[in-house]
């Protein structure tokens, strides 16, 4: 039996020294690990690959029009936007994703950009960090604002099992949570996104990019938002318009956001959220996933799907 060729382009977004790749090794194929792979690198490095296992890289039609022997790819990821999944299906190329790895730990963030916003803790720690505490004529700081949670309306985009985690955390901390329709879907019985926003205090983003939900946020819906709304993203960054958000955080026509996410990974230095200091904004590095329990379960699942392809299609 010849042994199938399977490279993996992006290897090091796992982190796989942390992690146990006894089952990758144990792969009944011979498995080539790269820790990135430029866009000039792809050629030569899917020259021979039966199989792929990739993360962020872009596979374009371009590129994979190149690759004759390609049969799997095995995204070790949720979502698929760097995949052409068109191309692939009429060339019969098997598309493999892994869903729900990651539940808990991006919910956990997604409370922590919360939790961070509504008590203002970067800003009192700054304060504190810089002896305004200890020169207070008194026992407390009171100079920023601080939201108590509950009581306070949520609507969360998209309703899978990382929404529905969401939901519960925000309901446990006796929030009243909404569940807004899927963008593009004019069958949804639930309420518009629009129609929400003007009685939102915080908006949870947890839908996939799609034509229906590029820029989902933008200069339009931000507007309807009232002043002190929260704004949370631990999806893609391309459901955000960027510059749009930057003029509302900058002119506090919404109180804040937590981003976990950029529209471009990792994000030029002039990004317009990053090039200017702005106290309602927080940013996390894209490590929302990385929690090692989270990363070994996107291992083993990839490494699973891998292995039922090898098995389907052992000579």
């Amino acid at each position: 039996m010849t042994l199938k060729n399977i490279v993996f382009l992006d290897a090091d977004t796992l982190d796989l020294p942390t992690l146990d790749t006894r089952e990758l090794k144990a792969l009944n194929a011979n498995i080539r690990l790269y820790p990135h792979t430029s866009e000039q690198q792809l050629a030569e490095r899917l020259k021979d690959a039966d199989g792929v296992l990739v993360n962020k890289v872009i596979l374009s039609a371009k590129v994979l029009s190149t690759v004759p022997r390609l049969q799997y790819i095995g995204v070790t990821a949720t979502g698929m936007n760097n995949i052409d999944l068109a191309y692939c299906r009429d060339s019969g190329i098997t598309v493999k994703n892994v869903e729900a790895y990651g539940t808990d730990s991006v919910a956990q963030h997604t409370l922590m950009l919360l939790l961070n916003l509504a008590t203002n803790f970067v800003q009192y720690r700054r304060d504190v960090a810089q002896g305004a505490w200890a020169s207070s004529p008194q026992f407390c700081l009171l100079n920023h604002p601080v939201m108590e949670l509950a009581g306070k309306h949520a609507v969360i985009v998209g309703h899978g099992e990382l929404g529905k985690r969401v939901e519960g955390l925000f309901k446990a901390l006796g929030m009243r949570v909404t569940i807004a329709a899927r963008p593009g879907k004019a069958d949804d019985p639930r309420p518009s996104l629009t129609s929400l926003l003007p009685d939102a205090d915080v908006v949870s983003l947890h839908c996939p990019l799609t034509a229906d939900t590029d820029k989902l946020i933008n200069a339009d819906t931000l507007a309807l938002m009232k002043p002190t709304c929260f704004l949370l993203n631990t999806a893609r960054g391309g459901l955000i318009d960027e510059q749009a958000l930057y003029e509302a955080l900058a002119s506090q026509r919404i109180a804040g956001a937590g981003l976990d996410v950029l529209s471009q990974e990792p994000p030029p230095c002039d990004h317009i959220l990053l090039k200017h200091t702005l106290p309602n904004l927080l940013i996390t590095p894209h490590n929302a996933w990385i929690g090692k329990q989270a990363r070994q379960t996107l291992l083993n699942r990839s490494v699973a799907h891998l292995a039922a392809f090898l098995d389907t299609t052992a000579l």
